[in-house]
C-alpha cells in the first residue's frame, strides 16, 4: 500500500477506521443516531464558529456544492461565479444544471482575487442571487481571502456559497464573522476521514431564500430543505451512511483535540516551498498559496506522469497531478490534515529529490534537509 501524500484524499488515523466499525442499527429509525448525528452538526457548527445549521450529506464534497447551487438557484436567477481557478469556474456548471444564468468575474488563476478590484467591479454589476467563491482551489492551491470577499458581497444583498472542502479545519475559518451563507465542506480532505460524506452550514438568509423559492427544487438528493426539519421530525430524507458519520465523528473529536493544528499547517506549508525553491524548481502561484498543498511546475524536459509514477513506484509516495487547464503542467504536494506532519513531509521531499535528480533534473538541495532545517 502507498503513502497518500495527496491534497485529499489524506491517511485515516487508525481510531477513525475502528469508529467506522462499530455495530450499527437502523439510522432510518434509531433515536439515538439521530441523537449523534444532530451533536456532529453542532460540533461542526462550533469548529467553524457559527450558530447556522449544519448538515451532513450521504456523498463526497462536491455533493454539498451541486445541494447548495441546487436549492438556492430558480430558473433565471443570475449567479456570479468568482472564477480564478479549475474549481472556481466549475461552480457555472452547477448554476446551469438547474436553470440559473452564471456570470464569471474571472481573473489570474495565478493568484488570490484581489478585493479592492472585486469592489470596483461590483459597484457597476450587483444584480445577482448568490455568488460563488472558492477559499482553496486545490488544482492551483490559491487560497482566496473569504474574510474580506464575502462580507463585501453582503453589502450588495448578494448571498454566498464557499467551497471550502481543501481548506476546512487547516485554514482559519469563521462564518459568523465572515457573514457565510454556505459553506462547503468534505470529510476527504484536512479532516482526514474516508471519503463519502459532504456537509455544509446554512445561514437564516439563505434557508429563507430556499424557502421562499416560487419554484421546486429540481432534485431530490440535492435539496437541503429536505434536511431542515430532520431533528424535530427525527427523520432523515434517505438512509443515511452511519458507518461513515461514525468514523466522522471521530474525525471531529481529533481536530478538536489539535488545538495547533492552524499553526502547524502553515509552518509545514513555509517550510516545504522554501524547500521546493531552493531546489531550483518554481511554484506555481505568484503568491497566495493555501497552507494544504504546494503546486510545482513540471520542470522542462519530464513529465508529470513520469515523476508521480516513480514516486509511486520506488518509495511507496503518491503525489498528484492535475486535470483541465493544468493537466500535465503542475504537480502537486499534499500537506493537510494527518499529513500535515514532518515526518511524512520529509519522506515525501526526499523521494522528490531522488526521483527528479533520477529522471534528469537536478535538484539545488536535498529538499528533505532543507525542509527540517526551516520547519
Amino acid at each position: 500500500m502507498y503513502k497518500m501524500m495527496t491534497p485529499g484524499p489524506t491517511m485515516v488515523a487508525p481510531s477513525v477506521l475502528q469508529a467506522r466499525g462499530r455495530e450499527f442499527g437502523n439510522p432510518d429509525i434509531d433515536a439515538d443516531f439521530c441523537e449523534e448525528y444532530h451533536a456532529l452538526c453542532l460540533e461542526l457548527a462550533g469548529l467553524l464558529h457559527t450558530k447556522n445549521e449544519a448538515y451532513i450529506l450521504g456523498g463526497e464534497g462536491i455533493l454539498a456544492l451541486e445541494a447548495a447551487c441546487a436549492s438556492l438557484t430558480e430558473p433565471g436567477d443570475k449567479v456570479l461565479v468568482i472564477d480564478n481557478g479549475i474549481f472556481g469556474k466549475g461552480f457555472a456548471d452547477f448554476v446551469s444544471l438547474y436553470g440559473g444564468k452564471p456570470e464569471l468575474y474571472t481573473v489570474d488563476y495565478h493568484r488570490p482575487v484581489d478585493r479592492k478590484m472585486l469592489e470596483v467591479f461590483l459597484k457597476e454589476h450587483h444584480d445577482y442571487k448568490y455568488a460563488t467563491v472558492v477559499h482553496c482551489d486545490t488544482p492551483s492551491g490559491v487560497l482566496n481571502e473569504i474574510d474580506a470577499i464575502c462580507p463585501l458581497l453582503k453589502q450588495y444583498g448578494i448571498l454566498t456559497v464557499v467551497d471550502a472542502v481543501a481548506s476546512m479545519f487547516a485554514e482559519e475559518i469563521r462564518v459568523d464573522d465572515w457573514q457565510i451563507d454556505i459553506i462547503c465542506g468534505g470529510s476527504q480532505k484536512a479532516l482526514s476521514a474516508p471519503p463519502g460524506l459532504a456537509f455544509v452550514t446554512v445561514s437564516d438568509d439563505a434557508m429563507a431564500a430556499m424557502e421562499g423559492r416560487k419554484t421546486p427544487v429540481a432534485s431530490f438528493y440535492c435539496n437541503l430543505l429536505a434536511f431542515r426539519n430532520y431533528y424535530r421530525d427525527k427523520w432523515f430524507p434517505y438512509t443515511m451512511p452511519i458507518s461513515d458519520i461514525y468514523g466522522m465523528a471521530e474525525a471531529v473529536r481529533l481536530v478538536k483535540e489539535d488545538a495547533g493544528r492552524i499553526q502547524r499547517h502553515q509552518k509545514i506549508a513555509a517550510a516545504v516551498r522554501k524547500a521546493v525553491e531552493r531546489a531550483g524548481l518554481s511554484l506555481y502561484l505568484d503568491y497566495g498559496s493555501a497552507s494544504t498543498v504546494t503546486v510545482i511546475n513540471v520542470p522542462e524536459g519530464l513529465t508529470d506522469k513520469a515523476i508521480l509514477e516513480h514516486m509511486r513506484k520506488e518509495y511507496g509516495i503518491l503525489i498528484a497531478g492535475c486535470f483541465d487547464v493544468l493537466a500535465g503542467k503542475v504537480i502537486r504536494l499534499g500537506h493537510m490534515g494527518n499529513n500535515a506532519n514532518t515526518e511524512d513531509v520529509a519522506q515525501m521531499l526526499a523521494a522528490l529529490t531522488k526521483t527528479l535528480n533520477t529522471l534528469g533534473f537536478s535538484c539545488g538541495c536535498d529538499m528533505e534537509t532543507v525542509f527540517l532545517a526551516e520547519r
